[in-house]
C-alpha cells in the first residue's frame, strides 16, 4: 500500500459535481479517501489576458496497491468518463486529475514525471493539499514537506477558499463548512 495524493481540477460545467465524482470513483481503487477543502482559482492560461472560466479545486489523499501506471490510466479513464477530452494545453475541461506523488517514487517515463513537475509552482494545488496534510513529504527532487513548499511558492493567482466539501462515497450530496 502507498498513500497518492492527486489534485483535481474543474471549470466546464457542473464543477463541483465533477470533482464529487471524481471522489467517488477513487474509492474503487484505494483502502481509504481524504478530501482537502475546494478552492476556487483563477484559470492558468497560455498567454496573459487569456480568458478562461475560473477553476474549482482540491486534493485527494488515497490509499492504494496500484502502481504508477496502473494509477495513471485509473485517472485517465475517470477523466474520460467525465467528457475530458485532450484538447490544446490549458484548455478549459470538466475534469482534470494529475498525481502530484505515490509513495516515496521519484520517476520520469514517457507517460508520468513524479512527483508532479510543476507542482511547486502551482498555489491552487499546495494550498489544499496543506489543508490536508502539511507535512507530507515531496521526494527528490523537491525534497520537503507541502507546508514549506508553499512558503517558497511564487504563485500569486487568485485562490479563495470555499465552504464546499467533497465527501467520499456521496456522489449526489455535498457537504457545506
Amino acid at each position: 500500500m502507498q498513500t497518492a495524493f492527486i489534485a483535481l481540477g474543474s471549470n466546464l460545467g457542473d464543477r463541483l459535481a465533477w470533482l464529487q465524482r471524481a471522489v467517488v470513483e477513487l474509492q474503487a481503487i484505494a483502502l481509504h479517501v481524504r478530501c482537502s477543502p475546494v478552492y476556487k482559482a483563477v484559470a492558468h492560461t497560455l498567454h496573459p489576458g487569456d480568458k478562461s472560466p475560473d477553476f474549482l479545486n482540491a486534493v485527494v489523499e488515497i490509499c492504494t496497491e496500484l502502481r504508477v501506471d496502473e494509477l495513471l490510466e485509473y485517472c485517465q479513464d475517470i477523466e474520460w468518463r467525465a467528457k475530458r477530452r485532450r484538447q490544446a494545453r490549458y484548455a478549459p475541461r470538466t475534469l482534470d486529475m494529475d498525481i502530484l506523488v505515490l509513495g516515496q517514487i521519484s520517476c520520469t517515463t514517457s507517460r508520468i514525471t513524479l512527483p508532479h513537475p510543476r507542482l511547486h509552482e502551482r498555489r491552487f494545488v499546495l494550498q489544499p493539499w496543506c489543508d490536508l496534510a502539511p507535512n507530507s513529504y515531496i521526494p527528490s527532487p523537491i525534497d520537503a514537506t507541502v507546508d514549506v513548499v508553499l512558503s517558497r511558492c511564487r504563485d500569486r493567482a487568485g485562490l479563495v477558499k470555499t465552504s464546499w466539501v467533497l465527501l467520499p462515497g456521496a456522489e449526489d450530496s455535498l457537504c457545506y463548512a
